[in-house]
């Protein structure tokens, strides 16, 4: 029995060294935000600013709690446009990937066209969006797709490629067809470049279907701060913010623990580069 428990205990063990390391690396950047705060609070007590101009820290906090119910109504919509828009992007990312790895063509033919895409101002295309697909989730999605597919899909393109050719060929001389040698060599070469470019990506999530709610929408996170802003209450635009923050940092994190599991040997090599 206890043999048994022993992958266990080691897998929660490690955890912990994981969290305790991260929470060591996080330390100077929590020093720098609370200095940062500090420094804003005592600025507004100081120089007695008019909340309607620069709210203190406190006084957001404070908002956030009292209109708790009301940002949790309008943060649900946000998250649901984000991980839908996400999931489609990370999908469309994956598959076009794959078309272009196994079709270089594709790549010359397409890649100029994605391009031009990430030339487009969300500022102008986000309000034709919700025009031609009125104000639901669909254009939500799709505005959050357009702003997060292109560093996924070049971040995996350019994994593809980094696939060592002695490692190809020994996969190859074992007389696996293509599609394998993808699976076994091609694919986990890509996972560091396509969690690069997750992490890239999913910072941008959260802002992206924020703003198309600005365009368009009933509730969200955007609506939220345009309220906020047209009553003059600053404190509820800055509360507001403060969550899509949070909602950002609690995504990235999750990118980071979801690499630490699809990629155990790179945290092995860490470990023993020390």
């Amino acid at each position: 029995m206890s043999i048994s428990r022993l992958p266990s205990r080691q897998v929660v063990s490690g955890l912990h060294h994981h969290i305790r390391t991260g929470l060591s690396r996080a330390l100077p950047a929590i020093a720098a935000v609370c200095l940062l705060v500090a420094a804003w609070e005592g600025y507004v007590r100081l120089s007695g600013i008019s909340p309607t101009t620069l709210p203190s820290p406190s006084r957001v906090l404070a908002q956030t709690f009292q209109s708790r119910q009301a940002l949790f109504d309008n943060t649900l919509p946000t998250l649901r446009a984000t991980l839908a828009g996400f999931g489609c992007s990370l999908a469309a990312a994956f598959i076009l990937s794959v078309l272009i790895d196994f079709c270089q063509p594709l790549r010359r033919a397409l890649f100029p066209l994605f391009i031009i895409s990430q030339t487009l101002p969300l500022v102008a295309i986000a309000p034709l969006i919700v025009l031609w697909f009125g104000f639901g989730l669909t254009p939500k999605i799709l505005l959050v797709a357009l702003v997060t597919f292109f560093p996924m899909l070049v971040a995996l393109c350019q994994g593809y490629q980094s696939t060592e050719d002695e490692l190809q060929q020994l996969v190859a001389s074992m007389g696996a067809p293509r599609w394998k040698q993808f699976l076994l060599a091609r694919l986990p070469s890509a996972l560091p470049f396509f969690f690069a470019g997750l992490r890239i990506s999913i910072t941008y999530a959260v802002v992206g279907a924020i703003f198309a709610e600005y365009a368009g929408a009933a509730k969200g996170l955007g609506i939220y701060m345009l309220n906020a802003k047209n009553n003059f209450r600053p404190d509820l635009v800055l509360a507001a913010v403060l969550i899509s923050a949070v909602l950002t940092l609690t995504l990235f994190g999750l990118t980071v623990i979801a690499e630490h599991l699809a990629m155990p040997w790179a945290r092995r090599g860490k470990g023993s580069a020390r």
